[in-house]
């Protein structure tokens, strides 16, 4: 007997949200093409800097993301010749002095929120950094899932030389995973700027390009990856981030869970035709 072909609409699914496509953003620009939607922080007399609002929208885009069948990858970039200064000094450096501890509390959360979304949110994220990449822009960075910078970039988290700790954002549990823990310590505990090139060699960057080529490099890096098997890509991102919580054996286990969910989908049979036909598969993310 022939199973029947049932189709769904996709956003039922998705809480009958309009595709994030058309999203229109307020406190950053966003544009959509091909699968790959690119947020430019779009502040650029002031270095592009965050303020509450903009950390919020953020927040909220990056867990709409999760339900957004029409966005295959993102790439987070700056306006001008900058990624990101962090939070802003005036609209939110100086509100924060005069807070208690309840809506400080309320603010570390909301901040850390983002950090969580852009982690949970199945779309890989590239992060192109120019310039200044300090604060929270440097935590932005280290939370998206591929770093394309330049020589003249500048990532610094500067907590420790504001008078606050190092530990912000998920910095201390996220930053050693990449560059290691002695190099972790040596960032979070000075503060010091890095520059493109220590920055590549510590792993931080995945890659240098001049500053000339940045966007359309992140650009095509990112069309690369939204050419791929979308789903899998999307296991990937969340098993690479939950694994750091497995033993070895729990995390063998849970690759081949997540394979066999794989192993079922259309793009895992595209890619086996493909081959027997000697033709590259062409994924369509299901």
């Amino acid at each position: 007997m022939n199973q029947a072909t049932v189709s769904i609409d996709p956003t039922l699914l998705a809480g009958n949200r309009k595709p994030l496509a058309d999203y229109r953003a307020t406190h950053f620009l966003w544009t959509c093409q091909d699968g790959v939607a690119t947020i430019t922080l779009n502040r650029p007399e002031r270095k592009n800097p965050l303020t509450f609002d903009s950390y919020a929208e953020l927040r909220d885009l990056f867990g709409q993301l999760k339900y957004a069948y029409d966005v295959k990858v993102v790439v987070l970039i700056g306006a001008g010749d900058n990624f990101c200064s962090g939070g802003d000094v005036h609209e939110i450096i100086g509100p924060l002095v005069a807070l208690k501890v309840p809506e400080l509390l309320m603010f570390t959360r909301m901040t850390g929120d983002l950090v969580k979304a852009m982690r949970a949110c199945p779309q890989p994220i590239v992060a192109a950094i120019d310039g200044i990449c300090a604060g929270a822009g440097a935590i932005m960075a280290m939370a998206s899932d591929l770093r394309l910078g330049t020589a003249r970039s500048k990532t610094a988290f500067l907590f420790n030389r504001v008078g606050l700790a190092g530990c912000d954002m998920g910095a201390c549990a996220i930053l050693p995973r990449i560059i290691g823990q002695g190099r972790a310590s040596d960032w979070l505990y000075s503060g010091r700027s890095i520059g493109g090139e220590e920055a590549e060699r510590s792993g931080f960057l995945n890659r240098l390009v001049s500053a000339d080529s940045l966007a359309n490099d992140a650009q095509a890096w990112a069309r690369d990856i939204a050419a791929g098997p979308t789903f899998a890509n999307g296991i990937t991102k969340t098993m690479l981030h939950q694994e750091w919580n497995m033993s070895i054996d729990q995390a063998i286990e849970a690759e081949a869970q997540a394979q066999t969910i794989c192993m079922l989908t259309e793009d895992f049979r595209r890619a086996y035709n493909a081959f027997v036909a000697k033709q590259r598969p062409a994924f369509q993310g299901n």
